[in-house]
């Protein structure tokens, strides 16, 4: 079933920040759709699904002359698409005086202000305030913004609306030898040449941290196992600090000399580890086929 999720409500009460939220956690997000184009829009999302299988659009005063428009259109689709479409709306607002405060100091004009009132910014806000009922007698949400700061808003819409978390971030686990040069696009890089090195070991020498018999070795030694728990403890208490911060992608880099045995094996241990937790794992190993016969090569 596609997904629709309607953003709207007064002018300054943060829907674009809603709309940034939803976007960093997976929602394919259009700012400001013309309330005459959400139904060629349904009819589209339900035959192209993919991409637009879960959407957030704002639609509010700029989009259509009255509120009561959005509210008769939103139920009329709802029944419309039952079946075909999950419909729901968050409607963002906030007090007069905060409103006030954010359009004067951000120097933004209100939507309404020059069109219905003639620069009139109390007046437009009032108005949108005013008028705001048919939408609040519909809304599967209401958020007020006017004790939140912007981080904090799109915190809430986060929790809100939080799919699962592998919809969220996808980690990508790497292994890679330091004499290739560390990855620059790591966002986390462990260290493995700590470790026992399966190279000195003759029958392990041209194998690979994806040979289970190299995994034997490295995990035997208790520092390996002791790494290995504190490492996978770090990421599980990590991984949802960099989600709430609104990151959509995190790399850990694994290395070791060669990037051919501690790297790969703790690559592919830590990713069948944080698998268990439905995380979505991409696994790369970057240096392990390198100089394979190279007896230089020490991974």
């Amino acid at each position: 079933m596609i997904e629709l999720l309607l953003v709207t409500g007064m002018a300054g009460a943060g829907k674009s920040s809603a709309l940034a939220a939803l976007e960093d956690i997976g929602y394919y997000a259009i700012d400001n759709l013309p309330l005459a184009m959400l139904e060629p829009f349904i009819q589209h999302t339900a035959q192209k699904g993919g991409r637009y299988s879960r959407t957030a659009a704002v639609i509010d005063i700029r989009s259509c002359h009255r509120y009561s428009e959005l509210s008769e259109a939103y139920r009329e689709m709802k029944e419309k698409y039952s079946g075909e479409v999950q419909f729901r709306m968050l409607l963002l607002e906030a007090s007069e005086q905060v409103l006030l405060n954010r359009f004067r100091t951000n120097r933004r004009a209100h939507p309404l202000a020059m069109r219905r009132y003639e620069g009139d910014l109390i007046a437009a806000i009032q108005y949108d305030q005013s008028h705001l009922q048919p939408l609040r007698a519909c809304s599967d949400f209401i958020l007020d913004s006017s004790l939140t700061s912007n981080s904090q808003l799109k915190d809430q819409v986060k929790n809100l609306f939080m799919p699962h978390i592998t919809d969220v971030m996808p980690i990508q686990i790497m292994s890679f030898g330091f004499k290739y040069g560390a990855p620059l696009e790591a966002d986390l890089v462990f260290d493995m040449r700590c470790l026992p090195n399966p190279y000195y070991v003759p029958e392990l020498r041209e194998k690979t941290g994806v040979d289970r018999a190299v995994q034997r070795y490295v995990m035997d030694a208790p520092e390996s196992q002791e790494y290995f728990k504190r490492v996978t403890e770090m990421l599980k208490f990590l991984i949802p600090l960099y989600i709430r911060e609104g990151r959509t992608q995190l790399v850990v880099g694994f290395g070791c000399t060669g990037g051919q045995h501690r790297s790969v094996t703790f690559a592919e241990l830590v990713s069948e580890e944080l698998r268990k937790s439905d995380l979505m794992i991409l696994t790369h190993h970057r240096d392990y086929k390198k100089d394979r016969h190279n007896s230089n090569v020490q991974g």
